[in-house]
């Protein structure tokens, strides 16, 4: 016979436990006449029976079924499925939080968070450390904060000495231009980079509005820094003024501008959210000039479209953003595919760029990725040296949209 103290010892269990148990029938307890409560070598042993029922997973109430009646096996059964997909959830923890510590990769991770909480998302990174344009750059392009400084080394790299960082040319620009239904006064450029659009609007605009004024927003000085310099250059320093900011957060008032331009930028916050939160900084019947990637169909091929749903998911058709853009109170004045010589003025010397610096970055992600994206464009094109007009040959496209404030 035993204590409750000593059966506690002997088992691993607190006292309180114990009563619970004797409480619940599980154990029974002989009152002595002194108070004392003793167990019997039978209670010992049930208690073990318990706590390894308890182990298998078993509720004690189910330990408690199995303990005085034959085990029903759908209740095992029941319980083996539900430890079986908690130990997928706990493997799908512990890899999270592997991942974290750089034992494994975090891309799958942040994809998944930029789908389901994108702002949220971008907080967190930059409450890990990282800068707006760092978290912004790891959003996109190297999706995995582990790799990231390793991956933008490898991009600075690539991108180094090309012209251009995306697709377009200034005959593009122009045409966008063109639909504008009157010549500005105040401009402003946002993710306006190293200013190639930029001085092709000051110059082409300034020819009918002598005193144009373009405020060229980015969030990369290096790239202002090119800017100004190209600007004085070109005589054009009055008419521009750079501005490091973030477009998600402009230092701006209220019906500012009489134009907002942007190509290929307004994708890093969302073009959706970029045509609500850039409409106040219009003047009344203000344009906004912006451009995204877009469907041509509705059926593209599997592999383009895994591409570009794990590259850019907020993709969609013209149809769509012209919706998206009227919901939001413009009137869309134009729209029209770039050219396909904006396509090849980004792509060939990239190409060029990539495959010159394989044997040195034999293992480099950033190139791979790069590498990748250039065969998405040349396999969805009829020809890799002359694809025609996109919105006839290619599954997906850069749009220009025109937009005039009316709400």
């Amino acid at each position: 016979m035993y204590r409750i103290s000593e059966l506690a010892e002997l088992v691993g269990l607190s006292r309180s436990t114990l009563l619970y148990y004797g409480k619940l029938g599980l154990i029974e307890a002989q009152r002595q006449s002194n108070g004392y409560r003793l167990y019997s070598e039978k209670d010992l042993q049930r208690v073990r029976l318990l706590q390894q029922l308890q182990a298998g997973g078993l509720t004690l109430k189910e330990c408690q079924a199995c303990l005085d009646a034959k085990i029903e096996r759908p209740l095992l059964e029941n319980r083996l499925k539900q430890l079986d997909e908690e130990l997928v959830q706990k493997q799908r923890s512990r890899d999270l939080l592997a991942a974290m510590l750089g034992e494994s990769g975090l891309e799958e991770w942040h994809e998944s968070m930029d789908k389901i909480a994108p702002d949220a998302h971008l907080d967190w990174l930059i409450k890990q450390g990282f800068d707006e344009k760092q978290a912004l750059r790891l959003k996109w392009l190297s999706k995995d904060m582990n790799e990231h400084e390793q991956y933008m080394a490898d991009f600075g790299a690539i991108f180094e000495g090309l012209e251009r960082l995306g697709p377009g040319t200034a005959e593009d620009t122009l045409e966008a231009l063109a639909q504008v239904p009157s010549s500005p006064k105040l401009v402003l450029e946002i993710g306006c980079g190293k200013g190639i659009a930029t001085s092709v609007l000051a110059k082409t605009i300034k020819e009918t509005q002598a005193d144009v004024q373009i405020a060229a927003v980015d969030n990369d000085q290096p790239c202002l820094d090119i800017l100004n310099q190209q600007a004085l250059e070109l005589g054009l320093e009055s008419n521009i003024k750079t501005v490091c900011a973030s477009m998600m957060d402009l230092p701006f008032e209220a019906k500012s501008f009489d134009l907002i331009w942007s190509e290929g930028s307004a994708y890093i916050m969302g073009v959706q959210k970029a045509l609500k939160q850039w409409f106040p900084l219009l003047t009344d019947d203000g344009v906004l000039v912006v451009n995204d990637l877009v469907w041509n169909t509705e059926q593209p091929s599997e592999s383009i479209k895994a591409f570009w749903q794990k590259e850019y998911p907020d993709m969609t058709t013209v149809s769509e953003r012209i919706k998206q853009a009227k919901a939001e109170g413009y009137q869309v004045l134009g729209n029209f595919a770039m050219s396909d010589a904006g396509w090849l003025t980004y792509y060939q010397p990239l190409q060029k760029q990539v495959e010159a610096l394989k044997a040195t970055m034999p293992n480099s992600k950033a190139l791979a990725d790069c590498d990748n994206e250039i065969k998405q464009f040349f396999n969805n094109s009829k020809s890799e040296s002359a694809p025609s007009k996109g919105s006839e040959r290619r599954d997906f496209d850069y749009h220009f949209f025109v937009l005039k404030k009316v709400q």
